[in-house]
């Protein structure tokens, strides 16, 4: 049986080149998230490296690497589940990595990962040009982790562009969507909050959504507002600028009245 409620947490950093900083930062979050209670903890996208893309092949490690180690120990420790936003993962072809989003269990274990299937190759009208096909390979499939707090449909960043991956994610029973993200600047003060409510309204599912934010280099900046969101796409927690948490109610009862009052999912017409 699911738990009916607990709290859910999403986790803002401003990650950087350095590796062993934004791991300290990571364990630094889900401790404070801890201490307030939260039962599930999101961390954002490229939480552990934000850099140059060759960093990303060099760093690159397995998902019983050194990284998600320490984020397994810290979650056993705490007894909370962590979704460590995502990491450069080791994969076959030596010139590219996965990027893997990992559910962590509270005692400590691998739950699920999801390899990042959408891959934001843009050109940003404000000049910044992102590439990320040239060393990420792109994952092909949705991923659904059944645990104790209820269904959690897996997801990273670009991804919230393409709302089929997430009707079949709440398709598969999702009650929490994850998002963690490194959405730019330019495209976040637009589209990052409409795109995270559409995403919870459509679907009647609760949507954690940590994020990177400020500066991460001369070309690199990100928006911010981590935020957890109801199935009515109700903004229930959201970050101020910098690096921290917020904290906000995942109610069930909450869910299922949503979905009662307004069975949406029941009348789709594939």
């Amino acid at each position: 049986m699911a738990r009916p409620t607990f709290l859910i947490a999403a986790a803002q950093m401003t990650s950087s080149p350095d590796r062993a900083r934004n791991l300290e930062t990571a364990v630094r979050l889900i401790e404070e998230a801890a201490d307030l209670g939260a039962r599930l903890v999101g961390l954002p996208e490229n939480f552990s490296y934000m850099g140059p893309q060759e960093g990303l092949l060099e760093g690159a490690e397995t998902l019983d690497g050194p990284t998600l180690g320490v984020i397994r120990e810290v979650a056993r420790r705490r007894a909370v589940y962590v979704i460590a936003g995502s990491i450069a993962e080791k994969v076959a072809d030596p010139k590219k990595t996965a990027n893997t989003s990992a559910l962590i269990a509270d005692d400590g274990t691998l739950v699920a990962a999801y390899r990042k299937v959408h891959l934001f190759d843009v050109n940003i009208p404000d000049g910044a040009r992102y590439a990320e096909s040239e060393v990420v390979a792109a994952g092909d499939q949705a991923i659904i982790a059944p645990t104790a707090l209820g269904r959690i449909g897996l997801s990273i960043c670009y991804d919230l562009r393409f709302p089929e991956l997430y009707r079949k994610l709440a398709g598969f029973g999702a009650a929490i969507l994850s998002i963690p993200s490194a959405f730019t600047l330019f495209t976040g003060k637009d589209h990052w909050e409409v795109l995270l409510r559409a995403r919870a309204i459509e679907n009647l599912a609760y949507v954690v959504a940590p994020a990177q934010v400020g500066t991460h280099s001369a070309k690199r900046q990100t928006f911010g507002n981590a935020m957890v969101i109801d199935p009515w796409g109700v903004v229930l927690a959201r970050c101020p600028d910098g690096e921290g948490v917020c904290v906000a109610p995942f109610n069930r009862t909450r869910l299922e009245q949503v979905r009662q009052e307004l069975p949406a999912l029941k009348h789709r017409k594939l």
